[in-house]
């Protein structure tokens, strides 16, 4: 696990099924959630507003589901395994939102490849990756399947 997180872009036919792969972690500021309500359009008091929170099932603001999707997305990129031969990110199946990540939380990403599939008229092939987006303490707040395109090896 830690020799492939340390790797810089893992070519089409060097990921193989079952090998896994851990984030390093970021905590998720309220810098975060304004800037991506922002950018978003979404300013749902379920993330803007301490005082209606405070009084909400949660009791405090909560980051916005595609924002902290958004942070997976970076942290699994930070791995290195899509640098320069990952194409393009094609898919996103089976998500499910399971917890709330709130102001000071800290997430990372477990990825483990479930499966790949050649393409051979783009120059690389198809890998889909389970995604667990896990806080601090270990519990699972989000996950699915992302595919992407990554490129084959060059011929030497």
């Amino acid at each position: 696990m830690t020799e492939l997180a340390q790797r810089r872009g893992l070519y089409f036919e060097e990921f193989e099924a079952g090998q896994r792969i851990t984030s390093p972690g970021r905590t998720v500021t309220e810098a975060d959630i304004v800037a991506f309500a922002g950018v978003s359009g979404d300013f749902n008091s379920i993330h803007t507003d301490a005082v209606y929170c405070a009084s909400s099932m949660f009791g405090q603001r909560v980051a916005h589901g595609l924002l902290v999707m958004a942070i997976a997305s970076g942290l699994s990129v930070r791995t290195g395994i899509l640098e320069g031969t990952v194409l393009a990110f094609r898919e996103i199946t089976d998500w499910k939102f399971s917890a709330p990540v709130f102001i000071g939380d800290t997430i990372r990403t477990e990825l483990a490849v479930k499966e790949k599939k050649p393409m051979p008229r783009l120059g690389g092939g198809s890998v889909s990756l389970s995604v667990d987006v896990l806080k601090q303490d270990g519990s699972k707040v989000m996950g699915g399947v992302w595919t992407v395109i990554v490129q084959n090896k060059p011929a030497s």
